[in-house]
This record gives structure tokens, sequence and C-alpha cells, in this order.
């Protein structure tokens, strides 16, 4: 089958359906469709932020393969912004067509416009077409990302604040002054002479 022609561009309220459709199907265990309101908005937020892009492959006017871009620091102790790329999904009738590639054409056209010199991109562990096109774009794997619902870990963690989590709090200032003050009661102890001989 010959390469459909493409067009990338920036999602739009329009294409919601067709969104939802392709991101449902790929989404991470535990984790619900999204309301098509939610989904609306979600869409409209990513457009007004100067710091996300959503965009869209879209063939014959149909949506075929999205992706998101959001630019934010590399790490918490770098000043410079890395493009972070998620949710890469290309329909799978339509995927070995150069969807993927037309999509990271484009992200790598925005950060050259926006002068970021890097790239981190997600893909889900699940899936080998995936990892094998990013390993062949020349991105080496650097993390595994994990995902649960707050209550499902809520679940695993204990009800109680752990102590070293709770700096500031009553009993951290406690346990401070009693530690203070056993080590004012050994010094006392090591400067009273021996009257003993």
């Amino acid at each position: 089958m010959s390469r459909c022609p493409l067009l990338v561009r920036d999602a739009e309220l329009t294409d919601v359906p067709a969104l939802r459709g392709l991101l449902t199907g790929s989404s991470a265990r535990g984790f619900d469709d999204s309301d098509p309101t939610e989904a609306e908005a979600a869409v409209a937020r990513i457009s007004a932020d100067p710091d996300q892009r959503l965009l869209v492959a879209v063939s014959e006017g149909e949506v075929i393969g999205t992706v998101q871009l959001i630019r934010a620091p590399l790490s918490p102790l770098h000043a410079d912004n890395a493009l972070h790329v998620a949710h890469l999904h290309v329909r799978e009738d339509m995927q070995r067509h150069g969807v993927g590639r037309a999509l990271m054409e484009a992200t790598l056209s925005w950060a050259e416009e926006k002068g970021t010199m890097h790239v981190l991109a997600a893909a889900a562990s699940g899936s080998r077409d995936a990892n094998r096109f990013m390993a062949r774009l020349g991105l080496a794997q650097v993390a595994i990302v994990r995902a649960a619902t707050v209550q499902s870990l809520r679940a695993k963690l204990p009800v109680e604040t752990p102590a070293a989590a709770r700096v500031g709090s009553r009993s951290h200032r406690s346990v401070a002054q009693v530690l203070a003050q056993r080590r004012s009661q050994r010094r006392a102890q090591t400067r009273t002479p021996d009257t003993a001989c």
C-alpha cells in the first residue's frame, strides 16, 4: 500500500470523537475512558497553553494519528526545557505508512522553533511496535514510567504518614527536642569530675 497524503495540524474540538477512539484502546490499565465534555475541555486547555500542543495526523478527512507535546524542564535540576512527547498513537490500520514519522517530524520542527535541545518520549510498555519505532529513531531508554490510580496506591501504603514525611509537625519537633535534651544530659555527665579515688 502506498503512503497516504497526510496533513499534521493542531487538534480541534471537532477531533475529540476520533481522539477518544484512538486513545481509549491504548490507555493504561485501570484508567477509564474520558467523558466527552472532559475531553473537549482538555483539548481547549492544551490549545490555550503555549507550552503544549496536541497534534493530529489527518488523511482523507479522518484523524489517523495523534501526539501530545509538552515543553517542560529536562529535570528538576535543569533550567533548560525539553520537549516531552506523550500519547503518540497511530490508528492500527494506518501503521507503517509514515504517520508516526510525520508526527515526529512536526514534533522536531516545533522543538527547533522553540530552541529546545532535548526530546523525551514515552511509549506504552506493551506496544512493541511503538517502542521499536522510538528505538529506530535513536531514542534510548532512560526510564520506565509506571501508572496507578491514587486509590490503588493508597491501598498499598499505610494510612499513617511516616514520621520522616511529617517534617515541621508537632511530633517531629518533640522528637527533636527529646534528642537535644538527651545530648545535653550526656554532655553534662561527661563534664562531671570523678571524685572517687
